[in-house]
C-alpha cells in the first residue's frame, strides 16, 4: 500500500473507490466488484463513511509495520488510504483530546478476521500511547491477555483455524494523558458444548492440544497425561487434529509467557492445568448397562483407571465421584431418594460436568485477568472499548446457539442504524443543512419478537422450561405457533400462510432477520436453555479439595442449600446483551465490518456469492444508502480549496480571502449546478458523486499542465544552479591552485634560506667556541700557577711553626671526619622498625663498640615504640608471654612450640554456656575468666585421673564436674603458694596450697594435681594473676623430681620416660606409699612407636 501526504489521499493511487459512499451507480454488484478489485490488489480496507470494511487476505501483508503506524499517527481519517489504524487513531484522539469514551465494534462471521482486527487495534494503541515502566507493564499485560484467552476460548472450526468461540468486550482505561492504566474484559456465551463433542474436521479448544504438545514430560506425568491425542475421547474427531497454520508447542510457550506477564502464580497455573487434565480424564470414563432388580436401568463404570486419575486431580475420593456419575439424589416431599442413572443419563451427567467445569474455569480465568489489569487508583479515566463478537450465523442446521448469536447481532444492527442516523442528523444540524428523512429497515420488530417480556420467544422458552408436567421441544414449538402466528417475521409449517412451503421441515420455525431468513430446529432448545447441572454433581465438586472447586461450584455448599431454580441461559444472555447495549450507547461507536472472501481460507480467491451473502447480512448496502442520503460527500472548505484551487484562475496559486468564498468561485468556474451542492458552516456538501469525480478528472488533466510548468521552471533552475555551481567551482579551483603554487615556491625559498643560515651560524659558532676555549685555558693555567705559588708561599711562611704538631692534628681531623661519615651513612642504612629484625649495618673495626651500643639503643627504642601501639589487653597478653618466657625458656621441653601460638584462655566458650551463667549469678566475682579447659584431675590417693572442668577466674581456681556443671572445689588464687612442673613433655601441674590452721577441708586435702593440655599457658597466667593480687611472684619449680603435700603425708613425684600404652592425658601415674611415679612418652618414642 502506498502512503501519501496531503489531503483527500483516498482518491489517489488507489484501485477502485476507497469510500463506497462515492460509488456511482450505487448497486450491490458495483459494491462487490469494487471490493473484489481492491482485494486483488492487496487493498483489503474500504470505507463506508467512517465504517471500515475489512476483507481477510489469508496471508501475511506489510500493512502493520511501525513505519506505517507512524504514518497514520495523529492524521485525519481521510488523509491516507483506508486502514484499521485510521479509525483507531480517530477514536483514540477523540477519547484523549475531547474526553469522549469510545468503542470499536468488530463484526463478521467466523473466519472473517475479527480476532486479528482486535489485535491490530491493541497493537496500534500500545504503539502510539506514552512510554514508561508502569505504562509498558500495563500495555504488556493487555497485549498478553489475548494469547491466553485465545488458548482457552478459541478452536479450529471448518471455517476458521483460530475461531473465537466466545464473545469478548474489552474496556481499555486511559489516564488524562492518554496512557493505558488498566482494563476490564467481559466474556459472552462460551461454546461449552465443544468440550464434549465437535463436528467432523473440527477440534476442541486450543489449550488441550497445547498442553499435551508443549508441556514438559515431568508436568504431563504429574497431571497423569500422555502426549498422544488419540488417548482422550474428548479430543478424538473425524479428521486431522494438526493445524498447518498453528504450532501448538510454540503457542503453549506463548501462553505460559502471557500468564507470567499477567501475574499468574505457579500454583494458579498448576490448578488450571489440573482442571484441564481432569476434563480429559473425565471424558475417558465409560459406562456399561446394569439391570436392577426392580426392573429399572442402572449403569456401572467400565474403566476405573480414568475415574481414579480424575478423582486424584480433583482431590476427591474415587467412590464419591463414581456415585455422583452413576446415581442421582432426588428430594420427594422432604425425603431424599437415590435413583440409578441409565447409561444415557450417566453419559449426559459426565458431559454436563465436563462442560460445567470448563465454562466456569474460563469465567474464573477472565476474572483473574481482570484482577491483574484493573485500575487500582481512584483517578478519573477515559475508556476505549473493543467488541469482538460472533457474526450472524446461518448453517444448514441452526439450533439454540445460532438463535442466541443472531439475536445479539439483531441488537447490534439496531444500535448501528440508530447511531449512524443520529450521527448523520447531528452533522446536518451542526452544519445548518436541512435534514432529509431516510427510509431504512427498522429491525426493532424482530428484536421485540425475540426479547419482549411475556410474549417474546425467550420469555415463552423460559415459561415452557418452568412449566410443570413433561414439557418438550415440540410443546414449545406449539406455544410459539400460538403466540406468534400473526407476526410477519415468524413462519412455521403449522401456520396457514406456510403450509405450502416445502422448505420448512417439521420441528422447525423461521425468522425473517434483517440479514435474511434463518430456519431454526427446536430440537435441544429446552435442554440448552435450562443448562442444568445435577445438584448432586455440584455438591460432589464442592467437596473436592482442589483449590478452585469451591469457588467454581458455590451452589454445592450444603450450608447454603437453595431450592431456587437458576436463571436460564437465554435470560442470562438477554441480561448480558442489554448491559452490553447500554454500555455501547454510552460511548461513541466506531465500526469494523469483517468479510471472509472464500470458504477455503486461501489467498487471492474472491467468492462473489459468499461475499454477497455477508454484505447482505452485515447490512453494508443499507449503511451506504444511509450515508448517501441527502449528500454523498462532504469536505472542510480549506481542504477542498487546497485540492482543487488550480481549476480556477482567481484561486490559483494562492487564495487570500475566506475559504468558503474561494470554494464558491471554484464551483462557479466549473459551472456546477447549484442544486448539486450546499454550503454548511464549515463544510461543503456535494449531492452526487459524479460531480466530485468530474472535478477530480479535470484536476488530473490540469495537473499535466501544472507538471509541465513545474518541469520547465525546475529545468531552468537546475541549469542555472549547475552554471553557478560550476563557476564557483572554477574560482575555488583557481584560488586553490594559486595558493598551492605560492606555498610550494615559498617552501623552496625558505628551505634554501635556512640552509644558508645554518652554515653561517655554524661558522660563527665554531669561531666563537675556539676563542672561548683559548680564554678558558689561559684562565685555568693562571689559576694553577697562582695556586702553586700561594702554596709555596704559605709553606715557606708557616713551615717553622707547625712541623712538630701537624701529624696529630691531621690524624684527629681524619678520625672526626670518619666518625661523621660513619654516623651519616648509618642514618640511611638503619634496619626496619620490626623488633624481630636482627639485621644491623656493618661498621669499621675502629667503631665496633660504638656500633654495638647503638644497636642495643636502637633495638630498645624500636621495642618501646612497638609496645606503645598495644592496647591494654594486648599488653597483658604480652606480659603473659613474657612470663612464660621467663619461667620456661630453656627449662621445659616443648616450650618453643608454644611461643607462636596465642593464649586463648577460655577454650570451652563458657560465656555462651547457660549453666555457667547460672553459676555466675551466685558468684558474680568469677565473671572474668582467665583460663577454662577440660583437664584430667589426678586422685591423690591412687593416682587415677578423672575428667573435670578447670576454670580460673580473677579470684578463684574452680574445679567443676564437666557434664553437670556442679562445683567440686573453689580455691582462692591467693592460697596458691607455688606450682611445680617437670622439664619433660608431660603435662602434669601441681598447685601447692597454703596450709592454714583450722582451715577448710580443701586445704586439709593438700596440693592439687592435674594433667592439662595447656600447661605452660596455665602456669604463666596463674603466676601473673597471683603477682597482680598479692604483689609477689609464686615459686615455680621445674625439676624432674619434686615433693607434694597430700593431706598429712608428703609424697615425692618422679617422672620417668617409657610409657608404651595409650592413656588419657598421655601420662600414667602409679601411687605408692610416699612416692608417685609418672610415666610419660617422649617425642622420640612417639615417633619410633609410630614408625
Amino acid at each position: 500500500m502506498a502512503l501519501h501526504q496531503g489531503s483527500l489521499a483516498i482518491l489517489e493511487n488507489n484501485v477502485g473507490i476507497s469510500d463506497a459512499v462515492l460509488l456511482d451507480p450505487m448497486t450491490e454488484d458495483v459494491f462487490i466488484q469494487n471490493l473484489k478489485q481492491r482485494y486483488q490488489h492487496n487493498q483489503i480496507y474500504t470505507y463506508i463513511g467512517t465504517v471500515v470494511v475489512s476483507v481477510n487476505p489469508y496471508k501475511t501483508t506489510n500493512l502493520y509495520t511501525p513505519s506505517i503506524i507512524e504514518e497514520y499517527r495523529s492524521r485525519n481519517i481521510y488523509e491516507l488510504p483506508p486502514h484499521i489504524y485510521a479509525i483507531t487513531d480517530e477514536a483514540y484522539r477523540s477519547m484523549r483530546d475531547r474526553h469522549l469514551d469510545q468503542c470499536i465494534i468488530i463484526s463478521g462471521e467466523s473466519g472473517a478476521g475479527k480476532t486479528e482486527a482486535s489485535k491490530v487495534i491493541m497493537q496500534y494503541v500500545a504503539e502510539v500511547s506514552g512510554k514508561g515502566e508502569n505504562i509498558d507493564t500495563v500495555k504488556e499485560q493487555l497485549l498478553q491477555s489475548n494469547p491466553v484467552l485465545e488458548a482457552f476460548g478459541n478452536a479450529k472450526t471448518n471455517k476458521n483455524d483460530n475461531s473465537s468461540r466466545f464473545g469478548k468486550y474489552m474496556d481499555i482505561e486511559f489516564d488524562f494523558k492518554g496512557d493505558p492504566i488498566g482494563g476490564v474484559i467481559t466474556n459472552y456465551l462460551l461454546e461449552k458444548s465443544r468440550v464434549a463433542v465437535q463436528l467432523p474436521g473440527e477440534r476442541n479448544f486450543h489449550i488441550f492440544y497445547q498442553l499435551l504438545q508443549g508441556a514438559k514430560l515431568s508436568t504431563l506425568e504429574s497431571l497423569k497425561l500422555t502426549r498422544e491425542i488419540e488417548d482422550y475421547n474428548v479430543l478424538r474427531c473425524e479428521g486431522n487434529a494438526d493445524v498447518a497454520t498453528m504450532n501448538d508447542q510454540e503457542n503453549f510457550d506463548t501462553v505460559m509467557h502471557g500468564m507470567e506477564v499477567i501475574g499468574f502464580s505457579s500454583e494458579e497455573k498448576t490448578s488450571l492445568f489440573q482442571l484441564i487434565a481432569s476434563i480429559l480424564k473425565l471424558g475417558n470414563i465409560e459406562f456399561s448397562h446394569r439391570g436392577n432388580d426392580d426392573g429399572t436401568d442402572g449403569c456401572d463404570l467400565s474403566n476405573t483407571a480414568a475415574l481414579d486419575d480424575t478423582a486424584a486431580l480433583l482431590g476427591c475420593p474415587s467412590a464419591d465421584l463414581s456415585v455422583a456419575l452413576t446415581q442421582r439424589t432426588v428430594e420427594v416431599r422432604g425425603e431424599k431418594v437415590k435413583r440409578d442413572l441409565s447409561v444415557n443419563d450417566g453419559m449426559y451427567a459426565r458431559d454436563a460436568l465436563c462442560k460445567a467445569v470448563y465454562s466456569r474455569m474460563f469465567s474464573w480465568l477472565v476474572a483473574r485477568i481482570n484482577d491483574s489489569i484493573k485500575v487500582t487508583s481512584g483517578m478519573r479515566t477515559e475508556v476505549m472499548g473493543v467488541l469482538d463478537i460472533y457474526g450472524f450465523e446461518v448453517f444448514e442446521q441452526n439450533s439454540f446457539e445460532q438463535f442466541i448469536i443472531n439475536y445479539c447481532n439483531e441488537k447490534l444492527q439496531q444500535i448501528f442504524i440508530e447511531l449512524t442516523l443520529k450521527e448523520e442528523q447531528e452533522e446536518y444540524i451542526k452544519e445548518g443543512i436541512e435534514w432529509l428523512h431516510i427510509e431504512y429497515f427498522n429491525n426493532a420488530v424482530i428484536c421485540d419478537l425475540i426479547e419482549k417480556s411475556n410474549i417474546g420467544i425467550l420469555a415463552l422458552l423460559d415459561e415452557e422450561c418452568l412449566r410443570p408436567g413433561n414439557p418438550t421441544d415440540l410443546t414449545f414449538l406449539e406455544k410459539l405457533n400460538h403466540a406468534c402466528q400473526n407476526h410477519l417475521h415468524y413462519e412455521n409449517k403449522a401456520l396457514k400462510k406456510c403450509q405450502n412451503d416445502k422448505t420448512l421441515a417439521h420441528g422447525t420455525f423461521r425468522l425473517k432477520h434483517y440479514a435474511g431468513n434463518v430456519t431454526y430446529k427446536v430440537d435441544g432448545f429446552l435442554d440448552k436453555n435450562n443448562d442444568l447441572l445435577f445438584r448432586h454433581l455440584s455438591q460432589a465438586m464442592y467437596q473436592c479439595k482442589h483449590c478452585l472447586m469451591k469457588g467454581l461450584f458455590p451452589e454445592g455448599n450444603p450450608s447454603q442449600k437453595s431450592l431456587k431454580r437458576p436463571a436460564t441461559a437465554g435470560s442470562q444472555f438477554k441480561i448480558s446483551v442489554t448491559e452490553l447495549m447500554k454500555n455501547l450507547l454510552s460511548k461513541n461507536p466506531n465500526y469494523i465490518r469483517c468479510i471472509k472472501p472464500n470458504g477455503s481460507k486461501s489467498a487471492n480467491d474472491f467468492d462473489e456469492n459468499l461475499v454477497r451473502h455477508q454484505v447482505r447480512y452485515l447490512g453494508l448496502m443499507e449503511n451506504v444508502r444511509v450515508k448517501r442520503a441527502g449528500y454523498a460527500f462532504r469536505q472542510i472548505y480549506l481542504q477542498f480549496l487546497y485540492r482543487y484551487k488550480m481549476l480556477a484562475g482567481p484561486t490559483w496559486p494562492r487564495w487570500a480571502g475566506k475559504p468558503k468564498e474561494g470554494v464558491k468561485i471554484l464551483l462557479e468556474a466549473q459551472k456546477v449546478p447549484e442544486d448539486e451542492y450546499a454550503f454548511g458552516k464549515t463544510k461543503l456538501f456535494i449531492r452526487n458523486p459524479k460531480t466530485l469525480f468530474d472535478m477530480e478528472e479535470k484536476r488530473r488533466q490540469h495537473m499535466h499542465v501544472l507538471a509541465t510548468s513545474i518541469q520547465s521552471v525546475y529545468k531552468g533552475w537546475k541549469q542555472k544552479t549547475l552554471y553557478v555551481l560550476m563557476r564557483k567551482s572554477q574560482i575555488i579551483i583557481s584560488a586553490r591552485f594559486r595558493g598551492y603554487w605560492g606555498q610550494k615556491v615559498y617552501k623552496k625559498t625558505k628551505q634554501a634560506t635556512l640552509v644558508l643560515q645554518c652554515f653561517a651560524r655554524g661558522w660563527k659558532a665554531r669561531a666563537l667556541l675556539k676563542k672561548l676555549k683559548r680564554e678558558k685555558l689561559e684562565i685555568e693555567s693562571a689559576n694553577v700557577i697562582r695556586k702553586f705559588y700561594l702554596g709555596w708561599k704559605v709553606r715557606n711562611e708557616y713551615q717553622p711553626k707547625f712541623r712538630r704538631i701537624a701529624g696529630p692534628k691531621i690524624s684527629r681531623f681524619f678520625v672526626i671526619a670518619l666518625r661523621k661519615k660513619y654516623l651519616l651513612d648509618l642514618k640511611t642504612k638503619l634496619p626496619s622498625l620490626s623488633p624481630i629484625n636482627d639485621e644491623w649495618p656493618d661498621c669499621p673495626k675502629r667503631f665496633q663498640s660504638a656500633s654495638d651500643q647503638l644497636k642495643v639503643m636502637y633495638h630498645a627504642w624500636r621495642c618501646r615504640k612497638y609496645r606503645r601501639k598495644f592496647s591494654e589487653a594486648e599488653k597483658y597478653k604480652m606480659k603473659e608471654k613474657l612470663m612464660a618466657s621467663e619461667l620456661f625458656k630453656d627449662k621445659k621441653e616443648g616450650y618453643a612450640r608454644t611461643v607462636p601460638q596465642p593464649f586463648r584462655g577460655d577454650y570451652q566458650n563458657l560465656l555462651a554456656n547457660a549453666k555457667w551463667k547460672k553459676l555466675l549469678s551466685q558468684k558474680p566475682e568469677d565473671n572474668h575468666i582467665v583460663f577454662a579447659d577440660v583437664v584430667q584431675k589426678v586422685h591423690r590417693a591412687n593416682g587415677k585421673s578423672v575428667e573435670q572442668l578447670l576454670v580460673m577466674s580473677s579470684q578463684n581456681l574452680i574445679v567443676i564436674e564437666h557434664h553437670t556443671m556442679m562445683v567440686k572445689y573453689r580455691i582462692p588464687v591467693s592460697h596458691i603458694s607455688a606450682m611445680s612442673v617437670s622439664p619433660h613433655t608431660d603435662k602434669i601441674i601441681v598447685f601447692h596450697i597454703q596450709k592454714h590452721e583450722n582451715g577448710d577441708g580443701l586445704s586439709k586435702k593438700g596440693d592439687f594435681v592435674c594433667v592439662c593440655e595447656h600447661t605452660i599457658e596455665l602456669v604463666s597466667k596463674t603466676s601473673l594473676l597471683i603477682k597482680n593480687l598479692t604483689d609477689r611472684l609464686p615459686e615455680v619449680h621445674i625439676a624432674p623430681m619434686f615433693k607434694a603435700q597430700f593431706g598429712k603425708s608428703e609424697v615425692q613425684l618422679s617422672f620417668k620416660n617409657g610409657l608404651t600404652e595409650n592413656v588419657p592425658g598421655g601420662v600414667k601415674i602409679v601411687r605408692k606409699k610416699h612416692t608417685m611415679d609418672i610415666l610419660y612418652n617422649s617425642p622420640t618414642q612417639q615417633t619410633s612407636s609410630g614408625s
